[in-house]
């Protein structure tokens, strides 16, 4: 029987002592679902956890393994998420097949300035940006000429973290003065870069892309109801619309099916995402975020390579809706990093 060792991450353990946000204590959580998923499939199937300075021991179980799949979904490794591309590095080192993207694509998508730039080499829109690499960055004359000249509303995001971490209400921007503001909390209080990235009203669109080379398909499209976000608030997926049950944003981002589409809209959706996703050197699965404009184009916010797989997650509700049930989709995916490992 074909044996799958799902390896996620456990460097969370201090971040839940340091009082971070519930993104980091559904890891576990979600880790198990995705085994016991794979396990109904009908793969013999084992978990393990690494934190990132155990790095010898996991690498010494792995050695020499024949047989052997690794469902990878280590998001990050010691507290940071930039060591989230040694894992796939490491097996492909070791010529050990696994799920989702290599080191490359994740890295690429953990840097959000280099990846918009992938994507407009590849012929893919993606909203304006400014990268704000630092408060002294911000101060500098060249700097403020540029951010003067720029047409708002903006969105401000930390430049590689994911699960909206950072993302409020302030985020969205009006005028030089508010971005200044905003991206110098933001630069103090997470120490990293901040992509200043022109907003685009619209329906924000979350497409799940499924398969390989030149067979890919999406799941069902859904977008995200704002339709009870009290007025006034930005029509964004804060942090809190995400892991806060009780915030007003949780209730006013609901993720639904798609639907008052038309076959061109649905066509030209499909297509940016696909397109996004193979520019950037995807695999197996993942999800591309756009947001469409008044005049039905699309453009690329977001993309995810190895995005949250936990059964109440996006995925695997999309999944859900096209008739695909939970272990079939964790299984499908493990057929084809198989299928691909052959090649």
């Amino acid at each position: 029987m074909q044996r799958v060792l799902l390896i996620y991450n456990t460097d969370y353990d201090e971040e839940l002592t340091a009082n971070a946000g519930v993104d980091v204590s559904a890891v576990e959580e979600s880790a198990q679902a995705v085994c016991k998923g794979i396990a109904d499939f009908g793969f013999d199937t084992d978990i393990l956890g690494i934190h990132g300075n155990d790095i010898g021991d996991v690498l010494q179980r792995l050695s020499g393994q024949k047989n052997l799949l690794v469902f990878n979904i280590v998001e990050s490794l010691c507290g940071d998420t930039q060591n989230e591309l040694l894992m796939p590095a490491l097996l492909d080192l070791l010529k050990i097949p696994y799920t989702g993207p290599d080191a490359l694509a994740i890295g690429l998508c953990l840097h959000k300035a280099k990846c918009k730039q992938v994507l407009r080499a590849c012929g893919v829109a993606t909203p304006d940006y400014l990268l704000l690499e630092s408060a002294e960055m911000l101060q500098q004359e060249s700097t403020a000429k540029q951010i003067e000249e720029l047409e708002f509303p903006y969105f401000l995001k930390l430049a590689r973290e994911d699960a909206s971490i950072g993302i409020e209400a302030s985020n969205r921007v009006d005028s030089p003065a508010t971005l200044k503001k905003r991206a110098t909390e933001l630069l103090e209080t997470y120490g990293q870069a901040v992509l200043a990235e022109r907003y685009i009203e619209g329906r924000e669109v979350n497409v799940t892309v499924i398969g390989n080379a030149d067979e890919l398909s999406v799941l069902p499209l859904h977008e995200i109801d704002f339709g009870k976000m009290p007025a006034g608030r930005p029509h964004i997926v804060s942090y809190a619309a995400k892991w806060d049950e009780d915030h007003v944003d949780y209730e006013g981002t609901k993720p639904v099916p798609m639907k008052n589409l038309s076959e061109e809209l649905s066509a030209h959706i499909t297509s940016t995402a696909i397109s996004a996703f193979r520019a950037l050197g995807l695999r197996d699965f993942g999800r591309v975020d756009l947001r469409i404009d008044n005049d039905g184009k699309a453009w690329v916010i977001d993309v995810n390579p190895n995005c949250d797989l936990s059964p109440d997650a996006g995925v695997a509700r999309a999944a859900a809706h096209g008739g695909t049930d939970y272990p079939s989709l964790v299984g499908q995916i493990c057929e084809l990093a198989w299928q691909r490992s052959k090649v």
